[in-house]
C-alpha cells in the first residue's frame, strides 16, 4: 500500500516522471552502496535481531510519512529524504530476511518450498495492497495508506519476538570489512553459476523492473484513469506473481531450476514488450499478470539456487550481492527510465527494457549447459538432488 501511495503522491504533487525516478533511486541506492558492510554483518550477527531492528525503523518511517501528509505539511524533499531512510533500512532487512529463511528450514530439500511459500505470502500482499491503496487514496488520500502500513508493523514485530527457532550459530569473521567483502566478492563472482545468476538479475533490475516506477504514467496518461486504475494494474502484477509463487512452492525437486530461471526471465521480458504499447485496460492487466508470473519465478528460482549452492559462512554476502543486483541496479534503472520517459515516452522506455531483458535471458540459456555441469556435483553432494538421475539440470 505504501509503495503505491508513494508513487501516486509524488506524481500528484509534481507531475514529473523524472522525480518519480529520483524517488525510486533514493529508496534503492543504499542496497548497492552498502554491499561491503551489509553482507559481512548479516553473516556475523544474529539475523533475527537485525530484522527486529529494521522492522521497527520501517514502522517509524511509515508513521512519519503519515503524520506529514495528514497534517498537510509534506513536501517533495520530505519524500526524497524518507525514501533514502527506508532504502537504508531495506539494505539490511532484505538480505537478513532472505538468509533467515535458511535458519528456519532444517532440511535443505525443503528450502525451495519455503522460499516459494515466502514468495506466495509476499505476493498475496502485493495483490491485495495495491487494490486497497487505490480505493483508500481515492476516498481519504495517501496519508492513511502510510498510517495503516505503520500499524501493520506492530503485528510483525510481535510475531518476530514470539519466534522460537534453533539457536543460530553466529560466526566470528576475522579481519576488516574490506577484506571480508572482497572474500565474498571473489567467492560470488569467481564461481561462474553464481556470477551469471547475478548478471541476469542485474539486467532485470536495471532495465526491466523500472516499469513499476512508470506505472502512474500508464494509469493516468495512457489508460486515462486514477489511483484506482493504478491499484488494479499493480494488483494484476500480484495475481501473476501469486500464480508463479504457487507453482514454485509445489516443486518437489531442484531439477530444472536453471531452465526455470531462463524461461521465466523470457516470459517476464515478453510481457513487458506486449504491455508497453497497450492502451486497453483488460489487455494491460493480462500482460501485467504475465510480467508478475515471470518476475517472481525468475527471482525465486535464482534465490533458491544461490541459497542452496552458497557456503554457510558466505551466504549472507552472496545474498547481499543478489539484493544489490536488482535493488542496487533498480535506482539507476529508475533514473534512466525517468529520463527516457520524458524524452521518448513511457511506452518506448518499457519496450526497450523488455528487449534488453530478453537478450539477457537468451545469454543465460546459452550458458546453461556449462553452468549445469559445475553445479551438479554440489547439489548431489548436499543430497538435494537424486544422485542416480543423469538428467539433473539444476543451476
Amino acid at each position: 500500500m505504501q509503495r503505491i501511495a508513494m508513487s501516486w503522491l509524488v506524481y500528484r504533487l509534481t507531475g514529473s516522471a523524472w522525480l518519480l525516478g529520483l524517488v525510486g533511486f533514493m529508496s534503492q541506492i543504499p542496497s548497492l552502496l552498502l554491499v561491503p558492510v551489509v553482507g559481512v554483518i548479516v553473516d556475523s550477527q544474529d539475523r533475527l535481531r537485525i530484522i527486529i531492528i529494521t522492522q521497527t525503523l520501517a514502522m517509524i518511517q511509515a508513521f512519519i510519512l503519515a503524520a506529514l501528509i495528514l497534517t498537510n505539511t509534506v513536501q517533495v524533499w520530505h519524500i526524497i529524504l524518507l525514501s533514502l531512510f527506508l532504502g537504508l533500512i531495506n539494505a539490511f532487512d532484505q538480505p537478513a530476511r532472505q538468509t533467515f529463511v535458511q535458519d528456519m528450514v532444517e532440511k535443505k530439500e525443503d528450502l525451495s518450498n519455503a522460499i516459494g511459500m515466502n514468495s506466495l505470502l509476499f505476493n498475496g500482499a502485493r495483490l491485495i495492497g495495491p487494490s486497497l491503496a487505490g480505493i483508500l487514496i481515492a476516498i481519504v488520500g495517501e496519508g492513511w495508506c502510510f498510517f495503516l502500513n505503520g500499524v501493520s508493523y506492530i503485528a510483525v514485530i510481535i510475531a518476530l519476538f514470539m519466534m522460537r527457532i534453533k539457536k543460530q550459530e553466529v560466526r566470528s569473521i576475522h579481519g576488516n570489512f574490506i577484506n571480508n567483502f572482497l572474500e565474498g566478492a571473489r567467492y560470488s563472482f569467481g564461481f561462474e553459476p553464481i556470477r551469471f545468476i547475478l548478471l541476469n538479475i542485474f539486467i532485470i533490475g536495471l532495465m526491466g523492473l523500472p516499469f513499476l516506477t512508470l506505472m502512474p504514467i500508464f494509469a493516468r496518461d495512457i489508460l486515462h484513469g486514477g489511483p484506482a486504475t493504478m491499484g488494479f494494474l499493480m494488483a494484476s502484477v500480484g495475481i501473476g506473481a501469486i500464480i508463479g509463487a504457487i507453482m514454485f512452492a509445489m516443486r518437489r525437486t531442484l531439477r530444472g531450476i536453471g531452465r526455470s530461471i531462463a524461461y521465466s526471465t523470457a516470459v517476464f521480458s515478453v510481457g513487458l514488450i506486449l504491455f508497453s504499447h497497450m492502451n486497453l485496460m483488460w489487455l494491460s492487466m493480462i500482460f501485467l499478470a504475465v510480467i508478475g508470473l515471470g518476475q517472481i519465478t525468475s527471482f525465486t528460482s535464482s534465490n533458491t539456487s544461490l541459497q542452496t549452492m552458497a557456503d554457510d559462512d558466505k551466504r549472507g554476502r552472496v545474498l547481499a550481492f543478489y539484493n544489490a543486483s536488482f535493488m542496487g541496479a533498480a535506482p539507476f534503472g529508475s533514473l534512466i527510465s525517468g529520463g527516457l520517459a520524458n524524452s521518448i515516452g513511457a511506452p518506448n522506455t518499457v519496450l526497450i527494457g523488455g528487449i534488453i531483458s530478453l537478450l539477457g535471458a537468451a545469454l543465460f540459456y546459452w550458458k546453461l549447459p556449462n553452468l549445469t555441469k559445475q553445479v551438479r556435483p554440489i547439489f548431489i553432494k548436499m543430497g538435494v538432488e537424486y544422485p542416480n538421475d543423469l538428467n539433473i539440470t539444476g543451476v
